[in-house]
């Protein structure tokens, strides 16, 4: 093996195949991307090189743009908070229960293996005005909200209810990833702290959190780059609407280039998404500082 790796012609071969692919597969597409942004580019015309012009139409003339910026954002945000705190607590509490961990487990964690279009239909039925949960309300004597038709407001409410029903969905992944992190820690510590007359709270603070921050920072990465990109709940739950209240960058970028064929525009479009997701994951870095224990 030694020899093998002192070979600069093995090595070459070894990498060669995935080398290839990840430049056919990424960097050229990324880089006729960030070309054809700067390109008015439409479905039946040659790339025609117009500068910063679609970067100008999108953050000056382009509503729909800040729309779905403004709820990219919340999403973020949102999911970023909420996803991490409820895994965390869910990951904390199924690793020091005795018995039924694997069954609580298997609950939290199906809808992530679920189809994503088959819960938005799913969700988009029990939110109907006329069926689905209005409809129990109604029985009780109770007028239910517009859940997904609901236009005013900063954020409006069909944009918290997507939220909501993307937590339920991905809270079984930050959970697993939590729970991997925290049975990787030794028992020996917690025993340690437990004879010094450390309660579990603060075992908690001062040895799991510092020990998982890792996988804090994995998780959240994750978390933010996975929100920033989200469309299938949203595209399959309220299609952008109503009146593209619930626009999110992912569904302007599919309406633009797929529905009005505005290639150059939909890279913009693009590029503006890959640069919030380098910027979040580096924030995200830059803010939760990992140590190195050594034992």
């Amino acid at each position: 093996m030694d020899k093998i790796l002192r070979n600069k012609k093995a090595i070459c071969i070894f990498i060669a195949p995935s080398l290839i692919m990840f430049v056919l597969v990424l960097i050229i597409p990324m880089v006729q991307m960030f070309y054809y942004s700067l390109c008015d580019y439409a479905a039946l015309t040659p790339p025609n090189f117009i500068g910063l012009d679609n970067y100008k139409k999108l953050f000056f003339n382009d509503s729909t743009f800040r729309i779905a910026l403004k709820n990219s954002i919340f999403f973020m945000i949102f999911s970023g908070v909420t996803q991490q705190i409820f895994g965390l607590l869910l990951a904390v509490l199924l690793t020091n229960i005795p018995r039924g961990r694997n069954v609580f487990k298997n609950i939290f964690y199906l809808p992530c293996v679920l189809s994503s279009a088959a819960l938005g239909l799913l969700w988009a039925f029990m939110f109907n005005p006329k069926i689905g949960i209005n409809n129990l309300l109604a029985k009780m004597g109770i007028e239910g909200p517009l859940w997904l038709m609901e236009s005013t407001g900063f954020i409006v409410l069909p944009m918290w209810v997507i939220a909501f029903v993307a937590l339920w969905q991905y809270l079984g992944q930050n959970m697993m990833l939590y729970m991997a992190q925290i049975t990787g820690i030794s028992r020996d510590i917690y025993e340690a702290a437990s004879i010094d007359g450390a309660s579990k709270v603060k075992a908690f603070r001062y040895i799991t959190l510092p020990l998982i921050k890792p996988m804090v920072v994995t998780s959240l990465s994750l978390n933010c780059i996975g929100s920033l990109k989200f469309f299938d709940l949203v595209y399959n739950m309220t299609q952008g609407g109503p009146s593209h209240r619930t626009e999110v960058l992912a569904t302007q970028l599919y309406a633009e280039g797929f529905n009005y064929f505005k290639y150059g525009y939909a890279s913009a479009i693009s590029v503006i998404l890959l640069v919030m997701c380098l910027i979040v994951t580096l924030l995200v870095k830059k803010v939760i500082k990992v140590e190195t224990y050594e034992g």
